[in-house]
């Protein structure tokens, strides 16, 4: 990715989010994203190539930095138990504590075209790979069953997660979300455990 970074960038990008998450993806015109960003509309084809270029480079910031925060908090000292409810509560924290950027990964990401559908789940590497080093650690430690199938497994922990999140964004974002870390964390280790 050669894209230019800077202030203006990321200006955009967070103008872009408001936007999205206000109007909806089609109907979040680059003129619109242009002047919440307080630049002008060919500003914004300096840094992007069209909108969904935006939606995806905001999703892979977004997600770079999510990741990054989960890593540098679940630290070596950590039991895999502990590991895991970091994970959860982070993803819940780091959403509720912005949802604006919560309606547009949990609602407008979900976007019916392939190819940018293709171009999320690439992004979304980072995440399910972080989540199977968890799942892999577990086995070694004789924490988690032997047999544990590392996809289906990442695929119920993304999957539970995700779709706790999207629930509270179509609910008002009306109740704590992080309070639900722990009794999901719970379950989801009572699966796992041996």
């Amino acid at each position: 990715m050669g894209k230019k970074k800077g202030p203006k960038y990321n200006q955009i990008i967070e103008a872009a989010v408001t936007i999205i998450a206000k109007h909806g993806y089609h109907q979040a015109q680059v003129s619109k994203i242009a002047k919440e960003a307080g630049v002008a509309d060919g500003t914004i084809y300096l840094y992007f190539k069209n909108k969904e270029d935006i939606l995806t480079s905001l999703f892979e910031e977004k997600m770079g930095s999510f990741v990054g925060k989960i890593r540098d908090r679940i630290t070596d000292d950590l039991s895999i138990e502990e590991k895991l409810l970091v994970l959860i509560s982070m993803h819940f924290e780091q959403l509720q504590a912005d949802k604006q950027l919560a309606i547009v990964t949990q609602l407008e990401l979900r976007q019916s075209n392939t190819d940018l559908r293709l171009k999320i789940n690439e992004i979304l590497k980072g995440y399910l790979t972080l989540i199977d080093e968890l799942l892999t650690e577990g086995k070694e430690k004789q924490f988690f069953k032997p047999n544990l199938d590392n996809r289906l497994a990442r695929q119920m922990i993304f999957g539970t997660v995700d779709e706790i999140v999207t629930n509270w964004v179509m609910k008002d974002c009306k109740y704590d979300l992080l309070a639900l870390a722990k009794p999901v964390h719970q379950m989801i280790l009572s699966g796992f455990r041996v």
